[in-house]
């Protein structure tokens, strides 16, 4: 197929693409790409290395105080000991061996060069009276096998090298041990010259004296930052407290603004919130009594004069209305009014789940029940009772056969519900809480309900902190799962 013809204009933009384009391409497939992408291999473990550092990072807001504030102090503790050590421990033993080693020359010289009292009294006496150490010749023979050599010894290593540096004759020493002496043996012309040394005449003992301090100090720091972390920390989980019992609905006793400036805010502006939200439910609450009370008014009125009418079809058709017209009045009104005027209380969970199973069983319904775990919960039991009853009702409905299992344990109650009916499509599952949503497509008025049971079901377990969703039931119907802390 042939190329299709440019305008002139267009046929310097065209070269410029097609030019960049191999430029491209040969950059891709270029060395430097190639080693850019092994690089990049090399470094990939790294990310995963991150991610996982990250994952098992403290999460709690204490936890993460503790870490900021160690984190700095192990770190300048760790630069601290390394400059010590490496600089004032080691110069200290440096300078102190070789004095050590210049006093045990200055012995080897008055030894070799001038006559001696027999068995080198006078040399002994010299090296205890002047240099304060333990000297003796023992008869010639070979030194000692070399003694294990410790892992990290400053003092082995510097002695010997002060040794061959100043010394530069055959020797062999022994620093290992808890002895506060030092042995060391040097191979004369004549002799071995054996020197018992105190240890601290070659190594800077009192070192752990600093360690000590160090550690100590940074002890005390600790443990002033936690106690002040822990009082700073406290107004923080209480306002969190108190924000989690308010979206409960359980009672916010005894919370005032405390800590810090930007906490006493926060603390300040839920107290605010709080209050608000308080008086807008007051606020809708008295509405709706109000326009329950008309419209139940004029719905009586409607029933007085039907009573009124002889008995037709008309007439009955009109009651059927409604009685229709009064359920959906009341089912409106509970899901505006929500379960906010109920007050939570302790309960006996096993004794209201029986109450719920044994009025479905009352009209003509299969219901099975278990329970497990604590009986005790604290719940708005008014609430809890119309949430499970909505979805018993809607199981019930549409199947023959309804279980009821309840496991409160460690702090939260599940209670699942599982029925043989035809069930919902997974498309479905989410869409029937919306309020008035119904699965008849028809939206046929002749069938029952309002389509917001579901709605006030979740509305009632979420205002308790909880949660439903719906799964396929191993029945071969519907499970809804209701989760509540308690």
């Amino acid at each position: 197929m042939a190329e299709p013809k440019l305008p002139k204009w267009a046929n310097g933009a065209v070269s410029s693409l097609r030019r960049r384009g191999g430029e491209l391409r040969g950059f891709v497939s270029s060395p430097q790409m190639r080693r850019l992408r092994r690089r990049l291999k090399r470094i990939r473990p790294l990310f995963g290395l991150s991610d996982q550092l990250m994952r098992r990072m403290p999460k709690g807001l204490f936890a993460r105080s503790i870490l900021i504030v160690v984190t700095p102090i192990v770190i300048l503790q760790a630069i601290v000991a390394y400059v010590f050590m490496e600089r004032h421990w080691a110069l200290v033993t440096e300078r102190l061996s070789a004095a050590l080693v210049s006093d045990i020359a200055a012995i080897i010289a008055v030894i070799e060069r001038y006559p001696h009292e027999p068995n080198f009294q006078d040399v002994t006496r010299l090296s205890a009276d002047t240099f304060g150490l333990t000297v003796s010749i023992l008869p010639a023979g070979p030194l000692p096998p070399p003694a294990p050599k410790p892992f990290f010894s400053l003092l082995d290593r510097t002695l010997s090298e002060k040794i061959t540096t100043q010394i530069r004759r055959p020797f062999w020493i022994d620093t290992v041990g808890n002895s506060d002496l030092v042995e060391i043996r040097i191979k004369l012309d004549d002799g071995t010259l054996r020197v018992f040394a105190p240890r601290r005449r070659a190594y800077a003992s009192n070192s752990h004296i600093f360690l000590v301090w160090m550690v100590g100090s940074a002890l005390i720091l600790l443990a002033i930052a936690l106690l002040f972390l822990r009082n700073q920390i406290r107004p923080i989980v209480a306002l969190a407290n108190a924000a989690d019992s308010f979206g409960k609905g359980r009672p916010v006793d005894n919370f005032r603004p405390r800590g810090a400036r930007e906490v006493r805010q926060a603390s300040q502006a839920f107290l605010d919130m709080r209050e608000r939200i308080e008086r807008q439910i007051e606020q809708r609450t008295t509405m709706l009594s109000g326009v329950s009370h008309d419209l139940r008014t004029i719905l009586t009125r409607f029933r007085l004069e039907l009573e009124l009418l002889p008995d037709s079809e008309e007439t009955r058709a009109m009651r059927t209305d409604i009685a229709e017209m009064s359920l959906m009045l009341e089912d409106y009104l509970a899901f505006a009014r929500g379960d906010t005027g109920e007050e939570t209380e302790e309960v006996d969970l096993p004794s209201l789940l029986e109450a719920l199973a044994e009025n479905t069983r009352r009209n003509g319904d299969e219901v099975l029940l278990s329970f497990s775990g604590e009986p005790e919960i604290r719940v708005r039991p008014t609430a809890l009772m119309r949430c499970l009853s909505n979805l018993l009702t809607n199981a019930a409905k549409y199947a023959d056969r309804v279980e009821m299992r309840a496991v409160h344990h460690s702090g939260i109650l599940e209670i699942t519900i599982d029925d043989d009916g035809p069930g919902i499509r997974d498309e479905d599952k989410e869409a029937v809480f919306r309020p008035f949503y119904r699965l008849d497509d028809a939206r046929n008025v002749d069938v029952a309900g309002t389509g917001l049971g579901l709605a006030i079901a979740r509305d009632i377990a979420r205002s308790h902190g909880g949660d439903i969703a719906l799964a396929d039931s191993p029945l071969g119907g519907l499970r809804a799962i209701v989760t509540i802390p308690a």
